[in-house]
C-alpha cells in the first residue's frame, strides 16, 4: 500500500486576522461571525457604528475576538484609515472579505449621477482600493493572504428588471478577482470570488417588497440563508484552497441561468 499524507481540511484560523466589509447586516455579519468562530481575529466594518459595536460585543462575549472599525467604502481616505486602525488593533490583515455593496434598483436612464457614483464607488472602486491597500501591506510584511470578493449571479445575467448598474459592477468584481489573482500570485495572495444568488439580507428584503416573492421562479422555490455559504467561505480562506486563485464560485441553489 502506498503511503500518502492525509488531506488538510482544517478550518482552524487561529493566528489569522480578517477584515470583512459591510458587516452591519446580512451576509457580511454572518461572514464575520463564522471567521471569528474559527479562530480569526476580525475587524468588523461598516457605516452604522452602533451595529458594529453590537456585533463586536457579541463575538467577544462568545470567546472570539472582534474590533469595530467605521468604514465608508465610497471614501478612499476612510478605507486607508480603516485598514490602519484594524492593523493597529489586531495585526497585519491576512484575510479580506470584500462584501459591502448597494443596489441601484432603478432604470439606467433614471439614475442620478450621485447614485451612479455611489453604486460604482461602493460596489467596485471601493473594493479595488481596499484590495490594493491590503495587498501592499501583505507584500511589505512578506505574509501570504486570502481575499474573497462577493459578486453576484447578477454579474452573469441581466433580465432588464431595473438594476443594470448593479449587474455591471458585480461583473467588474468577478473580473477584478481574476486579474488581481494573476497580479499577486507571486506574493502568495490568493484572490477568489463567491457569486451568491438570492440570499436573505436587508438588501434582498427591500427587493422583495418591490417585486414580490421571486422564489416561486426558482427550481427549489426558496431563498438561501447566509449560513448556507459558510463552507464556501471557509474553503476559500483555509489551507484546503492553497492552489485555488482567480476562481469564481456560484452559490445560487440553481437559481441562476445555466
Amino acid at each position: 500500500m502506498t503511503d500518502f499524507a492525509l488531506p488538510n481540511f482544517t478550518t482552524d484560523l487561529t493566528g489569522q486576522v480578517a477584515l470583512v466589509t459591510g458587516t452591519t447586516s446580512g451576509l457580511g455579519k454572518r461572514f464575520a461571525q463564522v471567521l471569528a468562530a474559527c479562530g480569526a481575529s476580525v475587524a468588523v466594518t461598516g457605516r452604522r457604528e452602533d451595529r458594529l459595536r453590537e456585533l463586536a460585543d457579541e463575538i467577544n462575549s462568545q470567546g472570539g475576538k472582534a474590533f469595530p472599525v467605521r468604514l465608508d467604502m465610497t471614501d478612499s481616505e476612510s478605507i486607508v484609515a480603516a485598514v490602519s486602525a484594524a492593523e493597529a488593533a489586531l495585526g497585519t490583515i491576512t484575510i479580506l472579505v470584500n462584501n459591502a455593496g448597494i443596489p441601484d434598483a432603478q432604470r439606467a436612464h433614471k439614475m442620478s449621477n450621485q447614485l451612479i457614483d455611489d453604486v460604482f464607488d461602493t460596489n467596485l472602486r471601493g473594493p479595488y482600493v481596499m484590495s490594493c491597500e491590503i495587498a501592499r501591506r501583505l507584500i511589505a510584511s512578506g505574509k501570504p493572504g486570502r481575499m474573497v470578493n462577493i459578486s453576484s449571479v447578477a454579474a452573469f445575467h441581466y433580465s432588464g428588471g431595473g438594476a443594470a448598474l448593479y449587474s455591471i459592477t458585480k461583473a467588474g468584481i468577478a473580473r477584478m478577482t481574476e486579474a488581481l489573482a494573476v497580479e499577486w500570485a507571486r506574493f502568495n495572495i490568493n484572490v477568489n470570488c463567491i457569486a451568491p444568488g438570492a440570499f436573505s439580507s436587508e438588501m434582498l428584503d427591500g427587493m422583495l417588497e418591490r417585486m414580490g416573492d421571486i422564489s416561486e421562479h426558482f427550481p427549489r422555490k426558496r431563498i438561501g440563508q447566509p449560513a448556507q455559504m459558510d463552507s464556501t467561505l471557509l474553503y476559500l480562506v483555509s489551507p484546503s484552497s492553497d492552489c485555488v486563485t482567480g476562481t469564481i464560485i456560484k452559490v445560487d441553489d440553481g437559481q441562476g441561468p445555466r
